[in-house]
């Protein structure tokens, strides 16, 4: 299974999705249940998405990031494109729902 890039600063968080044509954040909370619980789940699902390059990043240990990605809730999951936000799924995440949404914006890029 793939793994998550951690990520410890605001600035490598930008510098990730950056340096990749297609990113996909994950923004969690210390102790957070649903995080936790979630995580391994969109681990699996992003096997089907080999060019998407996978990030992590700790809201709790890195409080700016809140205010940089605009975060209110844990989970956050975020999918760029060429840097531009295209998906942003919080808290509950339906998996068939966000599977879909990103087949579509993969296929897109990659097909």
């Amino acid at each position: 299974m793939r793994e998550f890039e951690l990520l410890t600063s605001v600035e490598s968080a930008q510098e990730f999705i950056r340096r990749h044509r297609l990113s996909f954040l994950y923004i969690t909370i210390t102790g957070c249940s649903v995080c936790h619980a979630l995580q391994p789940q969109v681990q699996k699902l992003m096997t089907k998405y080999p060019q998407i390059q996978l990030g992590t990043i700790d809201a709790q240990e890195v409080p700016a990031v809140s205010g940089s990605f605009s975060v209110f809730t844990a989970p956050v999951l975020l999918l760029y494109v060429e840097g531009k936000e295209y998906i942003r799924e919080a808290r509950i995440v339906h998996l068939d729902l966000l599977d879909e949404k990103i087949g579509k914006i993969y296929d897109l890029v990659e097909g």
